[in-house]
């Protein structure tokens, strides 16, 4: 694959919804399957989503098998540099881009709108792909 890539919250309920396109939900099989990497904030979102109690166990196996990339005093000085550019950017969204900007990753996610104008941050979206 070359270029590594970190995955959002809502790839990873999508994909497991069966909501994503094909072509995405083959391309981001292949990440689980490989480099599976996520961020805290990625982890804390998709177990704190409201799912079906008996699909809850489910999810947090399927989120056992990524790599859960720290927060770090590095990732936490780029999401408050990121909060205080960005006035708008959620706590959660704030801690994705900096662990993805100080891990030189491209972040997979469908929500662009939060993410597109962010200096330094390379993004792709799942549904687009």
């Amino acid at each position: 694959m070359g270029q590594r890539y970190l995955v959002d919250s809502n790839v990873i309920i999508d994909y497991t919804s069966l909501r994503l396109p094909q072509k995405g939900s083959d391309f981001v099989e292949q990440l689980f399957n490989t480099d599976f990497l996520i961020s805290v904030a990625v982890k804390i979102e998709v177990l704190g989503f409201d799912h079906i109690p008996d699909k809850l166990l489910a999810m947090e196996e399927f989120i056992n098998t990524a790599i859960l990339l720290p927060l770090d005093d590095a990732i936490t000085n780029q999401a408050i540099l990121l909060r205080r550019n960005y006035k708008k950017l959620k706590l959660g969204d704030a801690i994705i881009a900096a662990t993805a900007i100080e891990y030189d990753l491209i972040l997979i996610s469908h929500n662009t709108k939060d993410f597109i104008n962010i200096k330094g941050l390379q993004l792709v979206d799942a549904h687009k792909l």
